[in-house]
C-alpha cells in the first residue's frame, strides 16, 4: 500500500478512508440560516475566522463573538490569542470591529461557549438562534458542547465547505489532521459522562473506524 509522510506520522490510503468516515461523522449537515449572534471558535486554523466572515457578508447574523486565548496547537501560531488573530482577519476580509466581540480568555470548547454567552449578555445580544462557526470536524463537539450548556438558543452548526481532502492539503500536515479528527471524536464520546457534553449517537463503522486509528497511533490529541 502506498503510504506518504506527513509531519512525524506516516498515513495510509486505509488510514485516511478511516479518517474521512470519522469526518463525515463530525459534520452535522445543518444549513447556515439567519441567527441573532454567531460564536466562531478560536483554533490553530484561520479559515474559521474566514468563514466567519463569509457568513456576516451572506447577512446571516449581526454580531460575531471570536472566542479564544491560546492552546498548546496555537500559542505559536498566533501568539497573541486566537480571538485577537481572528479579528484581524475578519476585519481584514471587510467585518466591521462593530460587529465584532472579542473573547480572548477561552481556552477549550467549554470556555468558548460560556464565555461568548456572558460577552453576549454584557453587549445586550438577546440570542434566541446561534450559528456555531467551526472547523468541519469540530462541529459536532461544538454543538454537544453548547447543547450542554446553553440549551436555550437554536443551534445551527457551520464550516468552511473545503472536501476532506481539499482540508487536508491546506493544513499540510494529514498526520496532524488526523489526530485532531480523532481527539475530538473522543471528546465527543467521552465528555457526556463528564457532563461537559450532551450525548450524540456513533455509528458502528465510525466507532470502528476510530478503534484503528487509535491503534495505530493517532493519540497526539487525545484528552487526559
Amino acid at each position: 500500500m502506498t503510504e506518504s509522510a506527513t509531519g512525524h506520522q506516516r498515513v495510509t490510503a486505509e488510514q485516511r478512508a478511516d479518517a474521512l468516515l470519522i469526518w463525515n461523522h463530525h459534520l452535522m449537515g445543518h444549513r447556515p440560516r439567519p441567527c441573532s449572534a454567531a460564536i466562531a471558535l478560536g483554533s490553530h486554523d484561520l479559515g474559521v475566522a474566514t468563514h466567519a466572515a463569509e457568513l456576516y457578508h451572506a447577512g446571516l447574523f449581526p454580531v460575531v463573538v471570536l472566542s479564544g486565548g491560546n492552546s498548546p496547537t496555537t500559542k505559536d501560531v498566533f501568539p497573541r490569542g486566537e480571538a485577537v488573530h481572528y479579528a484581524e482577519h475578519a476585519i481584514g476580509l471587510g467585518v466591521p470591529e462593530s460587529a465584532i466581540i472579542i473573547e480572548p480568555h477561552a481556552a477549550n470548547t467549554g470556555q468558548n461557549i460560556d464565555y461568548s454567552r456572558t460577552a453576549l449578555a454584557e453587549a445586550g445580544v438577546e440570542v434566541t438562534s446561534l450559528l456555531l462557526i467551526s472547523k468541519p470536524y469540530m462541529e459536532r463537539r461544538s454543538f454537544a458542547t453548547a447543547r450542554k450548556l446553553w440549551p436555550r438558543p437554536d443551534l445551527v452548526c457551520a464550516s468552511g465547505p473545503l472536501p476532506f481532502d481539499e482540508y487536508l492539503a491546506s493544513i499540510g500536515d494529514e498526520g496532524f489532521v488526523i489526530n485532531m479528527i480523532v481527539g475530538d471524536l473522543q471528546r465527543v464520546i467521552e465528555y457526556p459522562a463528564r457532563g461537559f457534553a450532551v450525548p450524540q449517537d456513533i455509528p458502528t463503522e465510525v466507532h470502528a473506524a476510530y478503534q484503528r486509528l487509535l491503534a495505530a497511533g493517532f493519540t497526539d490529541h487525545l484528552a487526559r
